[in-house]
């Protein structure tokens, strides 16, 4: 879908974060400066508690004045050329398997990365992919 991050009627949003949790411009900065200065206090206050937080590491925070439970900091990587990643949600959390294998299917179009592999187990969704894939 195209739209504004702020808008999505979701529990919770994701923003792509750096080691030290700074907002400072992009999309975290725009979700700094809707949800307020909390957003950006209990962030430092992480950082101090524990440092910086290595690539890969996922957070949840609070929203500070936005409408969801939540924001999901995610530390993005520098200079990785490649991942692979699982069937993310289409086992015990039950997300439609087409509803997925969109969602996949769009990442890995989207990535920057030179390599993006769906490492896919089971034949139901390895087939809710490939039928996705000429789309």
């Amino acid at each position: 879908m195209r739209g504004n991050l702020l808008d999505e009627p979701v529990d919770a949003i994701v923003n792509a974060a750096n080691g030290h949790l700074a907002h400072g411009g992009g999309v975290a900065g725009i979700i700094s400066r809707a949800a307020g200065p909390d957003l950006q206090r209990e962030s430092d206050l992480l950082v101090r508690k524990q440092g910086p937080f290595p690539t890969g590491v996922a957070l949840v925070t609070t929203a500070g004045n936005l409408p969801y439970k939540g924001v999901i900091r995610a530390v993005g990587p520098r200079g990785w050329s490649s991942v692979s990643f699982p069937a993310v949600s289409s086992g015990i959390f039950a997300v439609p398997l087409d509803v997925c294998a969109r969602a996949y299917l769009k990442a890995m179009r989207a990535s920057p990365l030179s390599k993006v592999r769906l490492c896919l187990r089971d034949q139901p969704v390895i087939d809710a992919v490939l039928k996705g894939w000429g789309k």
